[in-house]
């Protein structure tokens, strides 16, 4: 991240962008589960991801971006192949047999990814005790949180096993990879640009398992339901072009391990949609879980901001000597 993009980046827009990720990308979880009801995994990844894209290519068109830059195309193919296709594709698999919000714990783990993968930001990262701390309170909330539906599950009395535990986990790590590839590779080009490519990249990704699997086989369009098509379109518009552009946008204005916090903002939104919506019930020990993951989210905020801070008193300082 340069000086001048994080200079050009309005303090609005940045809280703006935060908002969509923190409070769309929870609700994804919800209407994935809601449209995979009614359409196969692969089938609901390609459309979601190639109508995402080709709305966001002609977008580019009508505003005169430009497209075909070789190595731009390169870097957002791989980020999208790891960030869509990898990450946001095993949320769509498990989704099909897991609850909403137990599938959520996935981005629990992210920010511990992020770190140890960001190896720029290794000096930075790992010499704040703040941001550290940070990590650790609110992987201890999302354990908090989801410890029941965890316990049940290695009890084997209805829970989720363990290879399904271990591709959530490879999914975390496939999006910190991914969105760390973005960061540090995709920085020429538009940023609506180099995520038209990665939608129409895993999109495309989706298409062999379509066929593979033969999800089309026997498969009618009419039997879908009106809930199932109108998640589809909130996913398309809201969490792959809204969401995933605000994403993309944040991590070239704001450092990684910031962005991250998401991770644990997602489980909170997406257990209170399973509450209110999926009649699911939360106990004491998941609301505690809910306040530390806060409490852990505005910790690694208030210590990157303390330090820009302090970063901008002393520039003048600096400039005058």
């Amino acid at each position: 991240m340069t000086a001048a993009t994080s200079k050009s980046a309005s303090p609005v827009m940045v809280i703006f962008a935060f908002a969509i990720v923190y409070i769309v990308w929870g609700s994804t979880y919800f209407f994935i589960q809601m449209a995979v009801a009614d359409f196969p995994p692969f089938l609901l990844g390609a459309l979601r991801f190639l109508l995402a894209g080709i709305f966001m290519t002609a977008w580019c068109v009508i505003k005169g971006e430009k497209l075909f830059g070789i190595p731009n195309i390169k870097h957002a193919v791989i980020s999208g192949i790891l960030l869509l296709f990898v990450g946001n594709g095993i949320i769509i698999w498990v989704e099909q047999t897991v609850p909403s919000g137990l599938a959520s714990i996935t981005v629990s783990s992210a920010p511990l990814w992020f770190v140890l993968l960001d190896q720029p930001k290794w000096s930075e990262n790992f010499r704040s005790r703040s941001i550290i701390l940070g990590m650790i309170i609110g992987l201890a909330g999302v354990i908090m949180l989801f410890s029941e539906q965890v316990s049940a599950s290695l009890e084997g009395n209805g829970g989720v096993e363990m290879g399904t535990m271990a591709l959530l986990i490879l999914a975390s790590i496939a999006w910190a990879a991914g969105s760390l590839y973005s960061k540090y590779k995709s920085s020429q080009g538009s940023t609506m640009v180099n995520t038209s490519w990665q939608m129409m990249a895993a999109g495309i990704a989706f298409l062999p398992g379509v066929f593979v699997r033969g999800e089309l086989n026997g498969f009618a369009w009419g039997d879908v339901s009106a809930d199932a098509w109108l998640a589809l379109l909130y996913l398309v518009f809201l969490g792959s072009i809204a969401g995933f552009s605000a994403y993309v946008w944040l991590l070239k204005v704001r450092p990684a391990m910031q962005v991250s916090t998401y991770a644990y903002v997602n489980p909170v939104v997406a257990v209170l949609l399973a509450v209110f919506f999926a009649n699911e019930n939360i106990t004491l020990i998941q609301i505690l879980g809910l306040v530390i993951i806060l409490g852990s989210v505005l910790l690694i905020n208030m210590a990157k901001y303390r330090r820009e801070k302090t970063a901008a008193l002393t520039k003048p300082d600096t400039i005058a000597n």
